[in-house]
C-alpha cells in the first residue's frame, strides 16, 4: 500500500470512530448563535458544557437562560437542551449537539440556597464554585485563598442533592481541597491544564491532581493557549501532550476534553473576563487568544481523534476520553 493510500484509510478510520463516538466538551464560552451551532455540527459534537453566567447575578442568568431558551427554539434542527444522560445519548442518535447549561461562578446562586433547585429544573447540570476571586461559596485562583465559606458547605451540598457537578477549574487549591472532601458526588475541573508543563495560576499541580482523582473526581483539559507550555505556538500535539500527562498522574477513566473555546467573541469579551466581577481590578492579561493549531475551531474536533490514533492511542483509549467517561461521571453526578 503507498504513503497516500495508507494515509486515507487512516483518516477513514479516524472518521468513522469519531463519526461513532460519544464526542463531549467539558467547557465552552462561546458566542451563541447559527454559525458556532452550525460548526459544533461539523465537528460532530456530542454534547457541550456551555456557560450562560460568569460574574451575573440571579436576574441576569436568568436573562441569559431565556436567551438560550430561544436559540433552542430558533435552532431545534442542531441543537437540544440536555439534563439528563439520556437526553446525551438522544442528541447522538438524532445527530444534534445536546446542550448543558453551565456556570463558571455560584455567583448567581446569591445568598439564597433555594435558588440551588431552581437552576437545575431549568437545566443547569454543572456549575464553579468561585471564579477567580472571592464569592460567598469560596475562593479562587487569583487570591488569597480562605477555603470554603459555611455556606459554601451548604451550597455543595445541595448542588450533590439536586444533581449539579461541582466544577473547580478557577478556584484556589484550598477550596478546591474543601469542596473535594466534603462532596459526596464526584466533582470536576471541567478545563483545566498541569501545572508540570507550564506554571500557571490557573494551571493544577500534580498534587491537585492526583488529589481529585483519588476522590473519585474528574479532569477535563484545556486547550486555552494563554495556559499551554507554547502559548500561542501551540499545536494539537501540544494539547495532546498535556491530556497524556494528566492521563500518566489521574488514569485513563478520569480525564476528558474542555476545550474553553471562545470561539467568536472580540476583545471586549475577554476585557470582561479578565477583571474582577468583569470590570474591577485586573486579574490578569491573555494577549493574543488563537487555539492551537489543527483545532482552531470547534468544527475541527475530528482532527482530535484522528491525531490520537496516529500517535497511537487504542480506540478504546480515545473513546474514553473524547466522551464516554464524561457521560459516565455525569450520570453518577445526575443520578439518570
Amino acid at each position: 500500500m503507498d504513503v497516500k493510500n495508507s494515509s486515507d484509510v487512516a483518516m477513514n478510520k479516524a472518521q468513522l470512530l469519531h463519526t461513532e463516538s460519544i464526542i463531549f466538551d467539558g467547557l465552552v464560552i462561546a458566542k451563541w448563535n447559527r454559525e458556532l451551532f452550525e460548526d459544533m455540527a461539523k465537528g460532530g459534537l456530542t454534547a457541550a458544557n456551555c456557560t450562560v453566567s460568569v460574574w451575573e447575578g440571579f436576574q441576569a442568568t436568568i436573562n441569559n437562560i431565556v436567551e438560550f431558551n430561544q436559540f433552542f427554539n430558533n435552532n431545534a434542527d442542531l441543537i437540544m437542551p440536555v439534563k439528563t444522560t439520556a437526553d446525551i445519548l438522544a442528541a447522538k442518535s438524532q445527530a444534534k449537539t445536546g446542550i448543558i447549561l453551565g456556570f463558571q461562578n455560584a455567583n448567581a446562586f446569591e445568598d439564597q440556597i433555594g435558588y440551588v433547585e431552581i437552576f437545575k429544573k431549568l437545566g443547569v447540570g454543572i456549575v464553579q464554585m468561585a471564579y477567580n476571586t472571592q464569592n460567598l461559596v469560596g475562593t479562587g485562583c487569583y487570591e488569597r485563598d480562605g477555603g470554603l465559606s459555611g455556606f459554601g458547605l451548604e451550597i455543595v451540598a445541595e448542588m450533590n442533592r439536586v444533581g449539579i457537578m461541582c466544577d473547580l477549574s478557577h478556584v484556589g487549591p484550598q477550596t478546591s481541597t474543601e469542596v473535594i472532601v466534603a462532596s459526596n458526588k464526584p466533582v470536576c475541573y471541567s478545563h483545566c491544564l498541569p501545572l508540570g508543563l507550564k506554571d500557571h495560576p490557573r494551571n493544577k499541580s500534580d498534587e491537585e491532581l492526583r488529589f481529585i482523582a483519588d476522590h473519585g473526581g474528574f479532569i477535563g483539559v484545556t486547550m486555552f493557549t494563554p495556559f499551554l507550555k507554547k502559548g500561542v505556538d501551540s499545536t494539537i500535539y501540544d494539547y495532546l501532550e498535556a491530556i497524556d500527562y494528566i492521563i500518566n498522574i489521574a488514569g485513563e477513566d478520569n480525564v476528558g476534553i474542555g476545550t474553553d473555546f471562545t470561539q467568536g467573541h472580540n476583545q471586549d469579551f475577554f476585557e470582561m473576563l479578565t477583571h474582577d466581577k468583569g470590570y474591577a481590578r485586573r486579574l490578569t492579561r491573555f494577549g493574543k487568544i488563537i487555539n492551537p493549531k489543527g483545532i482552531r475551531t470547534i468544527g475541527e474536533f475530528p482532527n482530535l481523534t484522528h491525531t490520537m490514533l496516529a500517535l497511537g492511542w487504542s480506540e478504546k483509549r480515545v473513546k474514553k476520553v473524547m466522551g464516554d467517561n464524561w457521560l459516565r461521571v455525569l450520570k453518577d453526578v445526575w443520578g439518570e
